[in-house]
């Protein structure tokens, strides 16, 4: 088992502001504890109340996640530059659910020798892509989601987690060539290892390269 890794973070809503501490597996499990309740869920804008009824009205609810906050939290990736892994970068996040509007947008803060790298999207697919075009020379981070066996169903996914790795399935991930057919990656979808968070890593990892799976090379062309 996985152990928690442990994210230094803060909850604000329209009640004031909260430091807490998020623990996730890497792949589809989330909890921390808000004054004093406990919350679970496999990404931030799905976290339930773990206590029964939810405690109204001390939070606001979406059909049982909690929402109309500001979920904050921050985590290292490492980075490769010139050939060299060994740099950590720290990423902050910042997830903002409105309720009763239901939207939410994910803003990432990337800190690497000083600078900082931002992006706001729906997601960390989108807001990891932004940022790794932006990194200086040939930086390059060293995550689930660059990596050479992740990837996505071609059908939508959430603001996290979704993205599935192949790692012990890496001869038929090889041969995917895009949604169809034998070697597509509907067919190769149920032989995924698991889904992860794009932000996660195991010792595994390779660089994506552009002939590696359905959505091709990380990061994608700007």
């Amino acid at each position: 088992m996985t152990p928690l890794t442990r994210w230094p973070g803060r909850y604000t809503d329209r009640h004031g502001t909260e430091e807490i501490v998020f623990e996730s597996d890497g792949r589809e499990l989330i909890r921390t504890t808000i004054r004093g309740v406990r919350f679970e869920g496999p990404t931030m804008d799905s976290l339930g109340a773990q206590t029964g009824e939810p405690p109204e009205p001390a939070f606001t609810f979406l059909d049982g996640d909690l929402w109309s906050c500001l979920l904050e939290w921050e985590l290292t990736v490492p980075v490769e530059a010139a050939g060299r892994p060994g740099r950590l970068a720290t990423v902050h996040c910042a997830a903002r659910l409105q309720y009763p509007t239901e939207t939410e947008n994910l803003t990432v803060t990337l800190t690497l020798d000083g600078h900082e790298y931002r992006a706001t999207h729906l997601d960390f697919e989108d807001a990891l892509n932004e940022i790794a075009n932006a990194l200086p020379g040939r930086a390059r981070l060293r995550a689930c989601l660059s990596c050479a066996w992740s990837d996505y169903s071609p059908g939508t996914h959430g603001m996290m987690t979704g993205l599935a790795c192949f790692r012990d399935a890496k001869d038929a991930y090889r041969r995917c060539d895009g949604k169809h057919g034998p070697d597509g990656i509907f067919a190769i979808w149920p032989r995924r290892t698991e889904l992860v968070q794009e932000t996660w890593r195991c010792e595994e990892f390779e660089h994506r390269t552009a002939d590696r799976g359905y959505r091709g090379p990380f990061p994608y062309p700007a």
